[in-house]
């Protein structure tokens, strides 16, 4: 008799829009089991550091813990939680974080589950011209001690460090960790899981719910079986981003025709009167720059951008061989680097006969002027005495750019919406970075009884992120393309900068320096 009645009235008292308004107010997060999609107020593909940052961001905050949310990962995260390697060993995924990104992070509560013990803070940059020499060292504890306050107990960052090493994987840990330690009500990631295909509205295979209008919404089938409804779809799925190309966003930019060779390296520690360990060299060579940064104990991690040729040659020799091309590459001039290359990439596997490598590097080091510096702080990093096994890789290296964050209900994270080239070690910092901003702009929404899925909510995110993301993709690859000049007008412009910014004696130089200093901890342009 009651619903007779209720019907009745809603027939002829209450408009068809009004009646339908108030059933979905009811009806909000509820689903058919049987044949229609599961709705959530968020969903995330991508389980790296920018989706999962997301999703603690929105659960560790009072105003979003209550949104249905969803994470999408195609690897197992369980295996991931319980990441763990011996304290010799180090993954070759490692990244340099800003204080900025440190700052986030602790914030989330997510910097005191990181493992402390691989983590490297450093607190010098050496970087010089591959051809000219000219060389600018970056001292925070000298420079910069002046100009800025202690750390606090709630900003556990050194006032004396540029950045921290730490592991990808060590990261990716400590967030699963954070994660597990709150509310789980209304959140729920599906790992082991792929994308099957991403439709406006939902799939014909689906029954229609005719208590609310989802026609908008994207709808995620996965291979599971089961279809996710989301009021925001997000994409933190790499540069091959299936929801950018579902919301046929373009991404325009370049190849670089450069791979970039990464490993985990020991270092020698002979003769060693200073901890050169905690300060990161990087030389501009005319085929790209190559980096060693600090890891824990007697580690680094290279990063070598260079011809894919070249690529390919180095991950073909062996730990000695490869050992003594890096040492050379910091070492010796470019026209001998070069010649190196040119030597039969065999393994050598007897201890007793000599590494043709190491015996070139050897011979060329007694007949070549060196790179040593003629005055204090000008260093070249201790030798590299081996590889770790299986730690060789490489990448190609480009930069794309998406011509927007978001569309009505779609917005891209991290690579999915640029990608940088790794000379500035930026990658991750603005993956972290767009992570914080879009967490913001959907509690704004929230807190402000907007919809947090439309384009006008939205809107905030791209104002926050875009221009400034354009800005260190467009230095990041005027610097790529100023030092692959090897023309003496190029290289004799850049080596006058560099020495210039580089010179106490020069007056509003050490201004420009301090400027750029800041910069690389994330303040301001990498911020």
């Amino acid at each position: 008799m009651n619903s007779i009645l209720t019907t009745f009235i809603r027939k002829h008292y209450v408009c068809s829009s009004c009646a339908k308004a108030s059933h979905i107010a009811r009806r909000k997060y509820a689903s058919d089991a049987s044949n229609s999609a599961d709705i959530y107020d968020i969903v995330c593909i991508g389980g790296g550091p920018a989706g999962l940052s997301l999703l603690t961001a929105l659960k560790s905050s009072s105003a979003t813990s209550h949104l249905k949310v969803g994470l999408i990962e195609s690897q197992d995260l369980a295996k991931s939680k319980s990441w763990n390697l011996p304290s010799d060993r180090f993954s070759n995924r490692a990244s340099s974080l800003t204080a900025t990104s440190l700052s986030f992070l602790s914030e989330l509560g997510v910097w005191k589950h990181m493992d402390q013990s691989r983590v490297q803070p450093y607190q010098q940059m050496q970087v010089w011209d591959g051809l000219s020499d000219a060389r600018i060292q970056f001292d925070w504890a000298s420079t910069l001690q002046k100009r800025r306050p202690t750390s606090t107990s709630a900003d556990p960052h050194d006032r004396d460090t540029i950045a921290y090493m730490t592991e990808n994987p060590n990261l990716i840990r400590a967030l699963l960790t954070r994660i597990s330690s709150l509310p789980r009500s209304d959140q729920s990631i599906f790992d082991k899981t792929t994308v099957s295909s991403i439709t406006q509205g939902p799939p014909a295979s689906l029954s229609s719910n005719s208590d609310l209008d989802l026609s908008s919404w994207p709808h995620i089938s996965l291979s599971s079986g089961k279809t996710l409804a989301a009021r925001l779809l997000v994409g933190a799925d790499g540069i091959n981003s299936p929801v950018r190309t579902f919301a046929n966003i373009t991404s325009r930019g370049w190849d670089y025709d450069r791979h970039g060779v990464v490993a985990t390296v020991s270092l020698s520690t002979e003769n060693s009167e200073s901890p050169k360990n905690a300060i990161a060299y990087q030389r501009f060579l005319p085929t790209g720059p190559i980096a060693l940064l600090p890891l824990p104990g007697p580690y680094a991690t290279l990063v070598w951008s260079t011809t894919p040729a070249h690529a390919t040659f180095l991950k073909q020799l062996d730990s000695s061989s490869l050992s003594a091309m890096i040492n050379a590459a910091f070492r010796l001039s470019t026209v001998d680097i070069e010649y190196m290359f040119t030597l039969p990439p065999t393994t050598h596997s007897s201890e007793t006969e000599k590494n043709p490598f190491q015996d070139e590097l050897d011979w060329r080091t007694e007949h070549t002027p060196q790179l040593r510096t003629t005055h204090a702080g000008h260093e070249l990093p201790h030798p590299v005495v081996s590889i770790q096994p299986q730690s060789v890789a490489s990448f190609p290296l480009r930069l794309r750019h998406a011509d927007t964050y978001s569309l009505d209900r779609i917005a891209l994270l991290g690579d999915a919406a640029h990608t940088i080239h790794p000379l500035a070690g930026q990658g991750l910092n603005l993956a972290l970075g767009d992570s914080a901003s879009l967490a913001s702009t959907i509690q704004y929404a929230v807190t402000h009884g907007a919809d947090l899925g439309n384009q006008m909510s939205l809107e905030a995110y791209g104002r926050d992120r875009y221009a400034g993301n354009a800005r260190v993709l467009g230095v990041v690859d005027k610097l790529h393309s100023l030092y692959g000049m090897e023309g003496p007008l190029g290289v004799s412009i850049r080596s006058l900068g560099l020495r210039a910014v580089a010179s106490e004696a020069i007056p509003g130089m050490s201004g420009i320096r301090g400027w750029l200093m800041g910069q690389a901890e994330g303040r301001g342009l990498f911020g």
